[in-house]
């Protein structure tokens, strides 16, 4: 996915609330599957099972801290931490290195940390008459228990044909930002409706111009408005099929109102993490929907808009009038457990713990966690730190509202939005009559990776 700018501030935040993480368990140079492989109690063959094997984690360099702390937590299980870029902005390295051990039938490593939320498309499906990378955790690898306190949709990304293939780490939920102190000061209340953003949006334009609602100029876009517009841009329906169609009333609703507040020049296409966005907007975002992760990525963020304490506020995901309000996602990591392990055992014990222990997930872990009972704790830990104008509950909220429509295809949306939409919004196109180039420029993609598009 293209989030360079992105996964570099992220990298330097310790508030942000969110990214992307996906964790894999194998063991690095485990057995073939040519010899020792069973058929499994858990619904994939295994090698032999040795509960004393050294497990290798991979990971990137922010998802040590998460080694750390399994390390610290279980001293008796033998790990070794390998660190690489974690598939960081569209590199896929993680799949290109998996594709090898696949061939050579050796050195797969026992965890993978990656920055992609879209691996279990791929790592769940067999390659080239090769058994699929990623295990089978609802077929007992994983109790019951432990995935079933997951928040209601949080394990969407993992799942393919009713099989659960990986954890998720943290959500990246849309809600609305805005600063209440600019709220405050210009007499305005807070929407709860994009119709109500979109009429605000021409209120601020006429009344005090300069200041904005939102931007377009980041590759997660479509996310951030689409989605949560129920736009079936991206509805996967299987493994390797999906729906595209990008002229319903759905999405043209968000891509009119786009139009709209993007021509009076309070949702410029400028990116969020560009110098021009920091010099031109700091003090004048009187509201933004995007991820959980912009508290800290933007806000709370000394290298860009710097929001003081106490001015900061969130809203509830908006609603369409006559619908019950659903929300985007813009990442949110996930850990894999590989189903080459040697030691399942210990891979399962360490994809459980770096997800749902407090140690990690409330204490050291910047993102929203995606178990439910850590995430009770992370908010009372963030709504304590007085940072907030509000209390934290819309991001609660958002975390189960997250529209099911959208699916994690193995393509990229945000590099088809980037390509296709980024230049000809700046080129002064309309959102709506640029649908059908959208709706094309996706079925496209999707065929290169060999996708039945319906």
């Amino acid at each position: 996915m293209v989030r360079s700018r992105r996964a570099r501030s992220i990298r330097s935040l310790l508030t942000t609330l969110g990214g992307v993480a996906v964790l894999t368990v194998a063991l690095a140079g485990c057995g073939n599957d040519d010899g020792g492989s069973t058929a499994g109690s858990y619904g994939f063959p295994q090698v032999t099972q040795d509960d004393k094997a050294p497990i290798t984690v991979w990971v990137d360099a922010d998802r040590t801290k998460a080694a750390d702390a399994f390390k610290k937590t279980h001293p008796e299980v033998p790990i070794q931490v390998v660190t690489y870029d974690g598939s960081a902005n569209g590199s896929n390295s993680f799949r290109t290195k998996i594709q090898l051990f696949d061939r050579t039938q050796s050195g797969w490593p026992d965890v993978v940390f990656s920055t992609q939320n879209n691996d279990a498309a791929w790592a769940s499906q067999q390659s080239n008459g090769k058994q699929a990378f990623a295990a089978v955790l609802n077929g007992g690898l994983v109790p019951k228990a432990t995935l079933d306190k997951f928040t209601p949709g949080a394990l969407n990304p993992c799942t393919v044909d009713g099989k659960v293939y990986c954890l998720r780490n943290d959500l990246a939920q849309v809600v609305l930002w805005y600063n209440k102190a600019l709220f405050d000061q210009f007499g305005y209340q807070v929407p709860t409706t994009w119709q109500e953003y979109q009429a605000l949006g021409e209120k601020v334009a006429q009344e005090h111009p300069g200041n904005i609602v939102g931007t377009v100029g980041d590759a997660w876009t479509p996310e951030v408005f689409f989605w949560g517009s129920k736009c079936q841009a991206n509805d996967i329906t299987g493994p390797k099929t999906v729906t595209v169609n990008t002229t319903t009333p759905q999405c043209q609703r968000a891509a009119a109102m786009l139009d709209t507040l993007i021509k009076n020049g309070t949702t410029p296409n400028v990116s969020v993490f560009t110098p021009e966005f920091v010099k031109k907007y700091s003090g004048k975002v009187l509201m933004m929907p995007g991820p959980a992760w912009y508290a800290g990525a933007i806000f709370n963020n000394p290298q860009s808009l710097k929001v003081p304490a106490g001015q900061l506020g969130v809203a509830a995901p908006l609603a369409w009038p006559g619908e019950d309000a659903v929300t985007g996602n813009v990442g949110g990591g996930t850990w894999f457990v590989s189903s080459h392990s040697k030691n399942l055992k210990a891979a399962e014990t360490f994809a459980e713990f770096v997800t749902t222990a407090d140690d990690y997930q409330v204490a050291v872990a910047p993102g929203y966690p995606a178990y439910g009972p850590a995430a009770e704790k992370w908010v009372t830990k963030q709504e304590s730190s007085g940072y907030y104008a509000t209390d934290l509950k819309a991001i609660v909220t958002a975390g189960t509202s997250i529209w099911p429509g959208w699916g994690s295809g193995i393509f990229s949306q945000e590099a088809v939005w980037a390509k296709t939409m980024t230049p000809a919004i700046a080129g002064g196109k309309s959102v709506v009559t640029l649908l059908p180039e959208w709706q094309t420029a996706i079925k496209n993609q999707a065929q290169v990776d060999g996708y039945t598009v319906k």
